[in-house]
């Protein structure tokens, strides 16, 4: 054992002693957390392009912001950058796709043909590496999107479209959770809505909730795949009205028995998603949570451990919600080394699921029933300084996982030695 091993094992003998007085057990939290998976979205690495190619830009409100080197361009270098962060991040996790994604040879193949066998590579590797999958399917950055609307299109043929496309979808998240023996969560979201104020806010939801009736009508093993429906307050494009808002597919969500999808940045950036948990759950047996870290607006920030994750990840674990809440990933950030935009994030959100399983609830709780909310503030700011940060780096090592100055320099290596040699001239 080398000196610094010595020293950080000494550090973590100190740390157990002192959350063991609050009877908080380090080790139960670390292995609550080793059973965590946070699926990683694959569109970071490649600023949401996709290997479709059927439009030369995003549309349907997304923007990606920068053009830092090393943008992977086809699969095999996507799937290698994830590699690369993988082995960055501690615990055993999952990796989103969009249908965007397929490998089709190179051959044209409409959204609606989309079939298991153009993701049959990704399956390979995901089975190769212990992986899960999970999937969305595409609306945005096609012809029939342009007009900023999909499923509530008044064009009865537009819409069918993309209930074809969507049905496609599920087929194919159902193959990848049969597969890999994981259930895959495929979840759907539609940049639908206008600029400016509409007459008619009533007709696009009702063609909505039609066309999502008719995705959906197809049972499908939930052990195989687990449907979605993700709200948003409002997006370039759409900053006045959104048709798919957090009140509509909260309903849709209870009547229908899909699950909701929670986007962090989805919302006013004066709300708190951490107090929708409870309320959803409630009533909801489970929740996609889309982690993400909007600045002023939507703007899919790399995820870092700010308050608003701390609460998030405070709320699922005081509320016992981890087995009914499954954690993704959604930011896209051109302006760093993007998979290093991949670790930050993942192990930012992890640090606040740790930093949530290692407070002493049953103490919390004690102070809290018995009206002392003096101690219960008291402890609260006490925990802050609490020796966290060496579970964390002992949490890391027993992953074999280097800490975060160590990760940089692998991070930096990697940018040298892959990154920046990939050719720009062409994707």
């Amino acid at each position: 054992m080398t000196n610094s091993q010595s020293q950080a094992l000494n550090d973590y003998t100190a740390a157990q002693e002192r959350f063991a007085k609050l009877g908080v057990n380090t080790e139960d939290a670390i292995q609550r957390l080793t059973a965590i998976s946070i699926s990683l979205h694959c569109w970071q690495g490649d600023d949401v392009g996709g290997f479709e190619r059927a439009a030369d830009t995003l549309g349907g409100g997304l923007a990606v912001t920068g053009n830092y080197r090393g943008k992977a361009r086809n699969a095999d270098e996507l799937r290698a950058d994830l590699e690369c962060a993988l082995k960055l991040i501690p615990g055993k996790h999952r990796v989103n796709l969009h249908a965007i994604y397929a490998e089709t040879d190179g051959k044209r193949v409409a959204r609606t043909d989309l079939e298991p066998k153009h993701f049959a590579r990704w399956i390979d590797w995901a089975k190769a590496h212990g992986l899960g999958l999970d999937f969305n399917p595409t609306y945005f950055s096609h012809p029939l999107a342009d007009s900023g609307f999909t499923l509530s299109h008044r064009d009865a043929k537009v819409r069918q479209f993309w209930i074809d496309h969507g049905i496609a979808c599920r087929h194919i998240g159902a193959a990848m959770g049969r597969e890999l023996g994981s259930t895959c969560v495929t979840n759907v979201w539609i940049p639908d809505g206008f600029k400016d104020l509409p007459v008619d806010r009533r007709t696009p939801r009702e063609l909505l909730r039609d066309s999502l009736d008719k995705l959906f009508a197809e049972k499908i093993d939930r052990a195989h795949n687990l449907d979605a429906v993700e709200s948003k307050l409002f997006g370039i494009g759409s900053e006045s009205y959104v048709v798919g808002s957090h009140e509509f597919y909260l309903g849709y969500a209870l009547k229908k028995d899909v699950l909701l999808c929670l986007d962090m940045g989805h919302f006013h950036p004066t709300e708190s998603v951490a107090d929708k948990i409870s309320s959803t759950l409630t009533w909801l047996p489970e929740l996609l949570l889309h982690v993400s870290r909007g600045v002023r607006w939507d703007s899919d920030h790399v995820v870092i451990l700010s308050d608003e994750v701390r609460a998030l990840m405070q709320e699922i674990v005081r509320g016992g919600y981890l087995q009914r809440t499954r954690i993704a990933l959604d930011y896209f950030d051109a302006s760093i080394n993007r998979v290093a935009a991949w670790v930050i994030g993942t192990r930012a959100t992890l640090k606040a699921l740790l930093l949530a399983l290692l407070e002493p609830l049953e103490l919390l709780r004690e102070y809290e029933g018995n009206g002392d909310y003096m101690a219960r503030l008291a402890l609260f700011e006490h925990l802050n300084t609490l020796p966290f940060g060496a579970v964390w780096n002992h949490y890391c090592a027993t992953n074999n996982v280097p800490d975060g100055i160590e990760a940089i320099e692998i991070l930096k290596r990697f940018e040298e030695d892959v990154l920046s040699q990939r050719d720009f001239s062409s994707k």
